[in-house]
């Protein structure tokens, strides 16, 4: 017996890529298959459902009413999926996460090894890398990004809250330096900076007046590991600009002193982004919301902050 629905999924794919070939790489298939694959539908149908030259193709008449009944009917199978699993006792299958490295372990890895143990029947798979995934091409359900969203066309997002920056030093460092009280005073001071290639990221600074800068500092250590920059800053060599959920600790023990708060630095937006797609598993769903519950109690500000922060 003819499966009707066979070959659906790949015309409609087909549309809305463009071409075959890119349809094909999105899929996982090759060329020739989803031709073949579209070929076969028409024969069924009795119609042909594109218009092919050697340089594009369009839809028929019959192939743009077709789609659109197709583009219906699938959206009602995601539906009825959808309301499967948000039924079921507990979210299953595979969850691969990317997540930002120092972030990722600190703050992301707790959240879902602790998801994990709530269900069982739950695969958590995390990636730590600072790169920025193209989260469709490499098959990931949820990331974890800082700062401006690059893709956020292709992307749903949901804010996790702001990291929150701070500028910091040993105390031996300041004793030797002293500890600049504005935006010029840089100048005369050691950074250990975030970067690679000779490249490195510019620190952002709001003034009295609120105008952001970026101030004249000299570098001499430069890392692509956050921690390092962390532990380096411990030793003395410099000044470090670290988020304040790692910086939080270092102040408390009194190895680091801060030097400006987050009220003189420029913080980043936290997002939780996803594909977007007509519905959302409950694997993906339950993820999100504990991110969303348990993420920003720890982007919170410190008491230390307060007491040592230079205004």
């Amino acid at each position: 017996m003819n499966d009707r629905l066979t070959g659906i999924d790949t015309f409609v794919g087909a549309v809305d890529a463009g071409s075959f070939a890119l349809a094909a790489e999105r899929m996982g298939l090759s060329r020739s298959a989803v031709g073949k694959t579209i070929a076969r539908l028409e024969h069924r149908l009795g119609t042909r459902l594109f218009h092919r030259t050697t340089r594009q193709q369009s839809l028929t008449e019959d192939g743009q009413a077709y789609y659109e009944r197709c583009v219906r009917a699938l959206a009602e199978l995601d539906a009825a999926e959808a309301t499967l699993a948000s039924g079921r006792r507990e979210p299953r299958g595979r969850l691969r996460v990317s997540v930002p490295l120092l972030f990722g372990r600190h703050c992301v890895a707790p959240v879902m090894m602790a998801l994990g143990r709530e269900y069982p029947k739950l695969q958590v798979e995390m990636s730590f890398s600072d790169r920025v995934v193209d989260m469709v091409e490499e098959g990931f359900d949820l990331a974890v990004r800082i700062g401006t969203l690059r893709d956020s066309a292709t992307l749903a997002a949901r804010r996790l809250g702001t990291q929150a920056m701070g500028i910091c030093a040993s105390p031996a460092y300041l004793e030797r330096h002293g500890t600049p009280q504005n935006v010029e005073d840089f100048a005369s001071h050691t950074a250990i900076v975030y970067g690679s290639n000779g490249q490195s990221a510019q620190w952002r600074l709001r003034d009295v007046d609120g105008q952001v800068r970026e101030p004249a500092i000299g570098v001499r250590l430069r890392f692509d590991d956050v921690q390092v920059i962390a532990d380096a800053a411990v030793a003395g060599h410099g000044l470090a600009w670290l988020p304040c959920w790692l910086m939080a600790p270092h102040l408390k023990t009194g190895a680091l002193t801060l030097v400006m708060n987050s009220r003189r630095t420029v913080a980043s937006d936290i997002h939780a982004v996803w594909p977007q797609t007509r519905y959302l598993p409950s694997k993906t769903r339950v993820a999100i919301d504990a991110l969303v519950a348990q993420v920003p109690p720890l982007l919170a500000e410190p008491s230390p902050l307060e007491s040592g922060s230079v205004a």
